[in-house]
């Protein structure tokens, strides 16, 4: 028996979780309560003299009718990101996991490297590397894959490039972490049974990497989803995503039920998406 338990009893247990139930009652249960109020306020107020809570519904269908465009750009930006993230990540999770040898501290380094840099500082630089007049566009120019007066920057290839990059790491540690666990012996025990590498893979490697699989998509696709730096910063209004919407009828228009409205949406779609890819991927001891 520990002294905690000695001095509280049967508390003790209580004890222990409450400052972790203070925190998330605090800077979780109270902001999420506080939008949807907002979500169902009357939107005839404004930030400075309040809105009415009057379950207004209605907010909900016109914010659906006004911005869907945006939340439909959103899954495919998120969802392409996260597959060219899927197909990097897992290659040089794998690279780190079983041919890195003594490097393999050294490549983990530089996978969490970028996070040593701002968010912001990180996505002005692949403006810089997009440019008009930048050695990318010069390049596919010269090539003829891009017209002389094609460009990249302002277009949904940057945005997703730039999701692509700010994203990578969230997809690569779980992948290694995952892939780091299998034993060696297993992908020798089916050489041993004539599995050619192809077999290998799909037989041994894929199915025991899976939960880092599905964790490393779910870390990558649910930022990316909402985030509206990199449609800010690379792309222009024709890619804006729906985080650039909220953030504008938060600050700009101040139009605070219909965004809250829109940020609820938001969260119901990416939460009833993720326990159904979870499900469906057989993996529900995660969550």
């Amino acid at each position: 028996m520990t002294a905690l338990q000695r001095v509280f009893g049967r508390n003790a247990a209580y004890i222990l979780i409450a400052p972790a139930a203070l925190w998330l009652a605090v800077f979780f249960l109270f902001p999420i309560l506080s939008l949807l109020t907002t979500s169902l306020s009357d939107p005839a107020g404004n930030p400075v003299t309040g809105y009415t809570l009057t379950w207004r519904v209605q907010n909900y269908v016109e914010a659906l009718a006004d911005y869907w465009p945006y939340l439909g750009r959103s899954l495919l930006y998120a969802g392409i990101a996260t597959f060219f993230c899927l197909i990097l990540g897992y290659v040089l999770a794998y690279a780190i996991a079983f041919k890195a040898g003594r490097f393999k501290t050294i490549m983990l380094v530089l996978v969490i490297a970028p996070f040593f840099t701002s968010f912001l500082v990180r996505t002005l630089s692949w403006k810089l590397i997009l440019a008009d007049n930048g050695w990318i566009v010069e390049t596919l120019q010269s090539l003829n894959l891009l017209a002389e007066d094609g460009r990249l920057l302002a277009t949904p290839v940057a945005v997703v490039a730039g999701l692509t990059y700010n994203f990578l790491p969230f997809m690569i540690l779980p992948l290694y972490t995952s892939l780091e666990k299998i034993d060696p012996k297993l992908n020798e025990a089916a050489a041993d049974l004539y599995a050619n590498p192809v077999q290998r893979f799909w037989r041994v490697i894929w199915p025991l990497s899976l939960p880092g699989v599905v964790g490393g998509t779910l870390l990558t696709f649910i930022p990316a989803t909402g985030d509206y730096i990199n449609a800010e910063l690379l792309g222009s209004p024709n890619t804006q995503m729906v985080g650039n919407r909220i953030q504008a009828l938060f600050t700009t228009v101040g139009d605070y039920p219909h965004a809250a409205a829109l940020s609820v949406i938001l969260m119901a779609m990416i939460v009833a998406m993720v326990l159904y890819y979870v499900r469906k991927a057989g993996t529900e001891d995660l969550l």
